[in-house]
């Protein structure tokens, strides 16, 4: 029986492949520091009317916010493999990193892809365009060997950034988007979907866990689930459509109080962004019940009030997932801490990583659903 038990352990780790992932402060928190936030979004709101009014062939992911990516992972692409620090983003599909012919500044503070020293490398004449809320890139569709950890997609189509505007702080290289093929760039397929096609993955699931430490502790599983990072079981919660990892909420309530999809609504589970986004007037609801102040851009409350908060209930699929003030207030100063709620133009709703934190999350595209449960 132990050598069975033994053996049983032995498989479960040749097939789930799982990357360390770090912790980095955001762009949003080190443009803060710098108090440099909110000259950098005005400048950002006034370049990216400017962009989308001009170039209506744009791939446009309005609600893709750079800003707020925090988690990165290493991947290696090309031959002999070069190394990229990611964002492992389920908002979006594409994997996109610089070019060394890149000529806009935020590719100059970050590792490039040269070409020429890659023999599996392939390039084409398409264009590959990402506008973002917060910034874009310009750039070429290519294709390469592409590694990440001992999973390894050959002739992996990618984008080659030639220009990018939003990125100077980014704690990152570029973005690998682990959504479904409808997101991505058409004529291409994201990595997931080669990795499965090539059958280096023995199960189509991947999963998260983000941990609360400052900087280490989180990992992304491929190919399977170690059931040893989340408690009880995982409650399973079909997907919207197969087109993203939007799900349907029930209900957001606080006290007993619905303050939100009175209805029913929609929320996209991403890894990308580290707050809670709303529709305009929920997120405000949920400030004025909290007692934020409107702060430049943000909205700030005095510290000492996290130990009375009441925690923000999401409703979903009949079972209550809740958010405690200590997890959707962070501190930024001795007295000053930050709401992590952030209104948008929008109808939909988007759980990052304070919501992902507190819930291991296991995203299974078999099956179409997302399985949740509390992170240990």
């Amino acid at each position: 029986m132990k050598w069975l038990v033994l053996l049983g352990l032995v498989a479960l780790s040749e097939c789930i492949v799982i990357m360390p992932l770090t912790k980095t402060k955001t762009m949003r928190e080190i443009l803060r520091e710098k108090n440099l936030l909110n000259s950098f979004l005005e400048e950002q709101a006034n370049r990216m009317s400017d962009d989308s009014a001009s170039d209506p062939k744009l791939s446009t992911h309005p609600l893709r916010n750079a800003l707020d990516m925090a988690y990165v992972g290493n991947i290696t692409i090309g031959t002999p493999p070069k190394e990229f620090r990611v964002v492992f983003d389920t908002g979006s599909s594409d994997l996109w990193v610089p070019s060394i012919k890149c000529i806009s500044p935020a590719c100059h503070t970050h590792i490039t892809f040269d070409h020429h020293k890659s023999s599996t490398f392939r390039l084409t004449r398409r264009p590959f365009h990402i506008l973002y809320g917060s910034g874009m890139m310009n750039g070429v569709l290519a294709y390469d060997t592409v590694r990440i950890g001992k999973l390894v997609s050959t002739d992996q189509p990618f984008g080659l950034s030639l220009q990018q505007f939003g990125f100077d702080n980014a704690p990152f290289d570029g973005v690998l988007g682990l959504s479904y093929p409808s997101l991505a760039v058409p004529g291409t397929i994201p990595i997931f979907d080669k990795l499965k096609q090539q059958g280096a993955i023995s199960e189509p699931i991947f999963a998260f866990y983000l941990s609360t430490r400052k900087e280490n502790g989180s990992v992304l599983m491929l190919g399977g689930v170690d059931h040893s990072y989340h408690k009880g079981k995982l409650n399973w919660i079909p997907v919207s459509q197969t087109k993203s990892w939007l799900i349907t909420v029930d209900r957001i309530s606080m006290n007993g109080r619905v303050i939100g999809c009175e209805h029913g609504c929609e929320a996209l589970v991403d890894t990308g962004t580290s707050l809670i986004h709303g529709p305009a007037r929920p997120v405000t609801n949920i400030q004025k019940f909290i007692h934020a102040m409107p702060y430049g851009s943000e909205y700030m409350v005095l510290c000492p009030v996290i130990s009375i908060l009441p925690p923000v209930i999401f409703t979903i699929n009949g079972i209550d997932y809740s958010v405690p003030a200590e997890a959707y207030i962070q501190k930024i100063s001795n007295s000053l801490c930050l709401s992590t709620f952030h209104g948008d133009d929008t109808d939909q709703w988007i759980l990052g990583d304070v919501f992902l934190r507190l819930y291991f999350s296991v995203y299974d595209r078999g099956n179409n659903r997302i399985g949740l449960a509390p992170a240990v």
